[in-house]
């Protein structure tokens, strides 16, 4: 499939999921609605692991990639979800989420550094779209 059917689809299930959350942390913490979600992706993926017969893959991995998942899970699915639940807890999912969705900034900003990412004209316009888009759904 094309990329971007997979960003399209990525985009829709991320809209929707808030939904969800928002829903879902009225009763309990941010650290509990974390550890739920995680608890039931890692048991689904266990199992997809287990039904594709991919355990064995594990093995193969080098360890400086085991090293920057865990590290990229770390940021986002940790460190990053737990913010966002705490936000959305507090806030309404349509400020939010927008605001949540300014990530690209930082990620043009440190893919520039660490990545040696090109600038160009086009992507620079995109991230002030972005940041525009933040700025006026916070007015």
């Amino acid at each position: 499939m094309d990329y971007y059917l997979f960003a399209l689809l990525a985009a829709f299930f991320m809209g929707l999921a808030p939904i969800f959350g928002k829903t879902g942390l009225q009763n309990i913490s941010p650290p509990v609605a974390l550890t739920i979600r995680s608890f039931i992706i890692s048991g689904i993926m266990m199992g997809y692991l287990a039904w594709s017969n991919d355990f064995n893959v594990l093995r193969d991995i080098k360890i400086s990639s085991w090293g920057f998942i865990a590290l990229e899970g770390i940021c986002a699915a940790l460190l990053g979800q737990l913010f966002y639940y705490q936000a959305l807890k507090s806030g309404e999912a349509s400020m939010v989420v927008p605001l949540i969705a300014s990530f690209p900034l930082f990620t043009f900003i440190l893919a520039s550094i660490f990545l040696g990412d090109k600038i160009t004209l086009a992507k620079v316009g995109g991230l002030l779209l972005i940041v525009s888009g933040v700025v006026l759904i916070r007015m």
